[in-house]
């Protein structure tokens, strides 16, 4: 879990979508490969009253130091599930903003296509696996690889988060991370 290149040392990862998406889960996974890895790590979430289909959010802080918010203000890495998310919280993000398209069909490009990626998530997780409900690992396979993390500790990390279904999602992972498209 590098922090850029700059001499920034806190990391900023935003995730949101709809209830049922993985949103959660797939900040809990992140934020226990940065702690495996020896760095300080907050993570807040939201989400509404509904139980699956309603708002949710997920936001990391990930340093080697003392946080000192755990408020993403401007989020280094966007992961949007929902158009609804895109929209709400484009704004936030001074870095990448990763995008499932089959969700999320209105891309902003006034600050440049070069910092959108899109990750085909929900259609693969249907078609590799005939369940959406892998496309968050898709998505998190496709983030590991984008924002140069480590791919083992992102697996083991998963295996220790994720209760079941380790073979179909640990092959999800690995589907986002070698995507052709995804740099």
């Amino acid at each position: 879990m590098a922090a850029p290149a700059s001499t920034k040392t806190r990391t900023e990862i935003l995730i949101s979508g709809f209830g049922g998406q993985g949103v959660v889960r797939m900040g809990q996974i992140l934020g226990l490969c940065a702690i495996n890895q020896g760095h300080r790590v907050t993570m807040l979430k939201s989400h509404g009253t509904e139980t699956r289909g309603g708002y949710v959010r997920a936001q990391l802080v990930i340093s080697p130091d003392e946080v000192d918010s755990p408020v993403v203000e401007h989020a280094d890495v966007f992961v949007a599930f929902s158009a609804p998310a895109y929209k709400k919280f484009y704004d936030l993000c001074d870095g990448t903003i990763m995008y499932d398209p089959e969700m999320v069909s209105d891309v902003r490009h006034d600050a440049g296509a070069a910092r959108h990626v899109a990750v085909p998530a929900t259609q693969l997780s249907k078609e590799r696996f005939s369940n959406q409900l892998f496309a968050n690992m898709i998505m998190l396979g496709a983030l590991t690889r984008v924002a140069a993390l480590d791919r083992d500790a992102m697996q083991r990390a998963m295996l220790a988060v994720i209760p079941r279904f380790h073979e179909q999602n640990l092959a999800a992972l690995e589907l986002g991370y070698t995507l052709p498209a995804v740099v």
